[in-house]
């Protein structure tokens, strides 16, 4: 009965020796011959030849004395006996034992030792088993381990370490050895390393399941998920892509093994696997091989892919829209998926909030995936939807022409035609005159799906292929620009309609005829005001709108008799018979009755911005014939100078019918003004021999900036019948208050430029937080323009809590605010405030209670 016991332990009590015994003579001995013998004698327990222990012994010494041996040998990195060592020695008795045991023992160990030895050859001798370790395929060796038979369910801690450790080893060494990392443990050169550790793991697999062989891909995938969680999925799918794409192509066993692989990644490691694969993956045919139906299995993936990647991020380039979008029409099971992400980018595209808020890239993104939707869906599945998705367009489309932002409305425009012709192919479309740029063709193209995301024929049925999608009136035009005929539907003509010809009509005579006589320009203003008024003549009315500005400039005296009177002709002309530049005509004309008779003409032109019965076109002429005007007045009048009357390039750009929703160029035309302003505040040592100026001349606009200024502040906040500046009239408040910071610019050095840099920023701060992105750039503007125009020791004096609530304001727009010029405008009001700031601080500016301002 004693027996039993004894037996049962004597082979765990003889390995429990032996590794004493080894511990022991290497911590006393100083005989080359007994540290060889120890060392021998501990490798033979890691071997399999005939002389060595048997195989219970090797295992026991494997799970229970392996990892306290490598401790003593770590921690004994410096000893002594290690120098009776020869190389020969050294490599195949002590580094072997490091390299043929337990690899996940083993690396554990190693990577506990780098980080608590100090900088010394035994850290060296640590860092020399862990390069080998590496280069020798250990790491392949602790993955297909994990791989065998189920996954274990003790000591998960350990897993968890071991995994840490497999993912963080670049960091690890990085945080110890600092700039004396060696390149093996670098990430560009580890990451890859471990991908093709991790692709040969899984041929392994594959063939082990060929053999019959169960084996678990459970740590794989926790690998790769969290190695992509922590940003490195780029250098771990650069290598594990282009090999698994080749090897699933024909391989049935290599498709099911991606399949659970990333099947078995942990949901919440999911995001940054799916995200880093569809970035890396060419085609939607290989992401439909490498995925298979994960999001049809696993929520998060579903999420990820339907609504993350889609609606949250708009980082991402059109090919990865085309491989995901295509990824969910490639395979039946996941069409409706695709047909609900249809009606959910129909949803967010036709959403005003999504068009106020969001920035301009977002929309962008939204629009291209909306187009690739509509390329991939199929007629049938279209009319199954075309009421859903109609009333989308419709109220999308009027979202989007309210808007505005000119890239925004050709937005609307593109999607707008693309959804008629889908929803409506025989029928009437919706057609638009837009220009084509590279960003509209490369919407339009993606109404074709390429190749690659079509479905085989074979797997359609018969009556529901996929059909091309038919074409735009924009991809219609573009091929007639290009030399391709479009077809035409052929008219069907009666017997009685082909019967009719223009051939038997008689010619009219005109051979008396002769050429119109020009009409002679006016003398007179007041004749140019009568032709204007009365004539039908459209020569005579041409003649007469050419020479108004010269008339006016010629003889002031009569001009300011009648001005009032011929600005509100003016105002009111219309293009009735299509005069060739007409609009520029009657504006300079406009401009040049401002600056000659000052007073009458704004108080008019001011006075009927708010009156009732304008349209927006007049109102916008009014802004900037008033913006024109203060330009003229502000700028010298001496021999030197360049009258207005040659058309100097203006600062600002004038809104005609054809060009009032387009105003992407406000932002460049402030930028103008302020570097203009910016520079001749500069002053530069060295520029070489001086240039002669124009002499000394008064601002003629300094003293009238007030009857510019003040009146547009009246009734802004009274709504109209036919005008609402609060409400939608968003693109005349824009224009209003980039007129108000323009006006503002001119007025610099004025003696009543600080009151009118109080007024604007009273009127401004309302609406700061407006949703309309050219009334926030309109307001950033303002703000720019009263630190530019109003003297620095008045900014802190009298608009002292003004720019402390501004500091703030402009710090978070410049941060969150989602239009890119808003940021833009906002960050550099933001230094020339603190610019401001910094000249003051030798100076201190007393505020309103006679203390120093802080800010």
């Amino acid at each position: 009965m004693n027996e039993f016991p004894i037996r049962m332990d004597s082979e765990p009590l003889a390995v429990r020796i032996a590794v004493r015994q080894c511990i022991n003579t290497l911590s006393t001995s100083q005989d080359p011959t007994e540290v060889t013998d120890a060392l021998r004698t501990a490798g033979r327990y890691l071997s399999g030849t005939e002389d060595d222990p048997p195989a219970c012994q090797r295992e026991e010494f494997a799970r229970v004395h392996y990892t306290r041996l490598l401790q003593f040998l770590t921690n004994n990195l410096n000893a002594h006996w290690l120098e009776l060592l020869t190389p020969e020695q050294h490599m195949d008795l002590w580094g072997s034992l490091f390299l043929n045991g337990p690899p996940d023992q083993v690396l554990l160990v190693l990577l506990d030792c780098v980080n608590s030895c100090s900088l010394s050859s035994g850290l060296e001798r640590g860092l020399d088993v862990l390069e080998c370790f590496l280069q020798r395929g250990r790491l392949n060796a602790l993955l297909w381990a994990t791989c065998q038979g189920p996954p274990p369910a003790n000591s998960p801690q350990l897993r968890d370490a071991l995994l840490s450790r497999l993912v963080a080893l670049p960091d690890l060494l990085a945080n110890r050895l600092q700039q004396h990392t060696r390149p093996a443990f670098q990430p560009l050169h580890y990451y890859p390393l471990l991908a093709r550790e991790l692709s040969v793991a899984l041929e392994k697999t594959c063939q082990a399941l060929r053999d019959g062989v169960d084996c678990s891909l459970c740590f794989l995938a926790q690998l790769l998920g969290k190695a992509c969680v922590q940003g490195h999925g780029e250098e771990m799918f650069g290598v594990l892509v282009p090999r698994l794409s080749a090897l699933t192509q024909s391989d049935f066993v290599w498709k099911r093994v991606c399949w659970r692989l990333f099947e078995s990644v942990p949901d919440r490691w999911m995001e940054g696997v799916v995200s880093g694969l569809v970035q890396t993956v060419d085609g939607s045919a290989a992401l439909s091989r490498l995925l298979g139906n994960v999001v049809l299995k696993n929520k998060k993936a579903q999420f990820v892919i339907t609504n993350k990647l889609l609606f949250l991020q708009y980082k991402y380039k059109t090919p990865m829209l085309q491989s995901l979008l295509g990824y969910l029409a490639q395979d039946s099971e996941r069409r409706p998926l695709l047909i609900q992400v249809l009606k959910a980018l129909c949803g967010t595209w036709s959403s005003c909030s999504t068009v106020k808020h969001s920035p301009i890239e977002q929309q962008l993104y939204i629009s291209k995936a909306l187009l690739i939707c509509l390329g991939l869906v199929r007629d049938s599945e279209v009319l199954e939807h075309r009421e859903e998705l109609l009333q989308c367009m419709l109220s999308g489309m009027q979202c989007h022409l309210d808007s505005s932002v000119p890239r925004v409305h050709r937005l609307g425009m593109v999607v707008g035609e693309s959804l008629s012709a889908r929803l409506d192919p025989g029928g009437t479309r919706l057609q638009f005159q837009y220009e084509l740029d590279t960003e509209t063709k490369e919407l339009l193209s993606l109404l074709s799906p390429l190749p690659a995301y079509q479905e085989p024929p074979e797997t359609l049925p018969p009556d529901s292929r996929t059909e091309p999608p038919p074409k735009s009136p924009s991809s219609e035009r573009e091929e007639g620009k290009a030399g391709v005929p479009a077809a035409r539907p052929l008219k069907q003509h009666s017997s009685d309609s082909e019967l009719d010809s223009d051939d038997e009509l008689t010619p009219y005579d005109m051979t008396r005829d002769g050429e119109l006589g020009e009409a002679l320009a006016p003398q007179y203003i007041r004749d140019c005001l009568e032709a204007l008024t009365s004539s039908e003549d459209p020569g005579k009315v041409e003649v007469s709108l050419r020479a108004a500005e010269g008339l006016i400039q010629k003889n002031p005296a009569a001009t300011r008799e009648v001005s009032v009177e011929l600005v509100k002709v003016l105002l009111h002309l219309e293009d009735r018979f299509n005069t060739q530049g007409f609009l520029r005509l009657r504006q300079r004309a406009m401009v040049s009755l401002t600056v000659t008779d000052t007073l009458a003409v704004t108080g008019y032109l001011t006075t009927e911005f708010y009156s009732l019965n304008y349209s927006l076109h007049q109102r916008l002429d009014i802004l900037e014939v008033l913006a024109l005007a203060a330009q003229d007045l502000s700028q010298p009048t001496s021999a030197n100078f360049a009258p207005s009357s040659h058309n100097p390039p203006p600062l600002i750009q004038p809104i005609s019918m054809k060009t009032a929703p387009d105003l992407q160029g406000t932002a460049q035309h402030w930028r103008q003004v302020v570097d203009q302003r910016i520079e001749s505040k500069t002053r530069r040592f060295g520029k070489g021999a001086p240039r002669t100026g124009s002499s000394a001349a008064p601002n003629r606009f300094a003293p009238v900036a007030g009857y510019f200024f003040f009146p547009l502040l009246r009734n802004y906040d009274r709504p109209q019948v036919t005008f609402d500046l609060l409400g939608s009239d968003h693109l005349v408040l824009g224009r209003l208050v980039h007129t108000l910071g323009v006006l503002m610019y001119f007025a610099v050095n004025a003696p009543v430029a600080t009151q009118m840099g109080k007024a604007l920023l009273d009127f401004v701060w309302a609406i700061r937080y407006h949703t309309d992105p050219v009334v926030r750039q309109g307001v950033l503007f303002s703000v720019y323009a009263v630190l530019l125009s109003v003297p620095n020791e008045r900014v802190f004096s009298e608009l002292s809590d003004e720019m402390l609530e501004a500091r703030a304001w402009l710090g978070d727009v410049a941060e969150a605010d989602p239009d890119a010029d808003c940021r833009g405008l906002a960050g550099q009001s933001l230094l020339l405030l603190e610019k401001i700031l910094k000249k003051s601080i030798g100076s201190p500016s007393l505020g309103p209670n006679g203390q120093a301002l802080q800010l």
